[in-house]
């Protein structure tokens, strides 16, 4: 799976499941949910009891409490069938801290 950290507008179906996506200008739809989870800052870097945050060793912080909920999708441009070059697996990210949704990976 390619990685990315792009930018995309998306529009929630019923289940509040991603149902489309416009990626670099081309709206993608989404046919099915192949996996969902969310993530978590990395708690093992030592953060202390009275605090909800922790700078690395690089200097950088890290909010221990943000979290990210992903969504990997099988989806297509158009009435194509699945083999076609219009066609590809996603990993979808919707960081809750700033409400920004971002494309993560993608498999075509």
């Amino acid at each position: 799976m390619r990685q990315y950290d792009d930018p995309v507008e998306v529009r929630r179906g019923e289940a509040e499941d991603p149902d489309q996506f416009l990626w670099r200008g081309r709206l993608w739809k989404v046919r099915a949910v192949v996996a969902h989870w969310v993530e978590t800052g990395p708690w093992w870097q030592g953060a202390t009891s009275s605090s909800t945050s922790t700078s690395g060793r690089d200097g950088t912080t890290t909010d221990l409490v943000a979290e990210r909920e992903l969504w990997r999708v099988e989806a297509g441009r158009g009435l194509q069938p699945a083999d076609a070059e219009g066609y590809g697996v996603f990993d979808l990210s919707f960081d809750w801290t700033d409400g920004r949704w971002q494309l993560v990976g993608c498999q075509d």
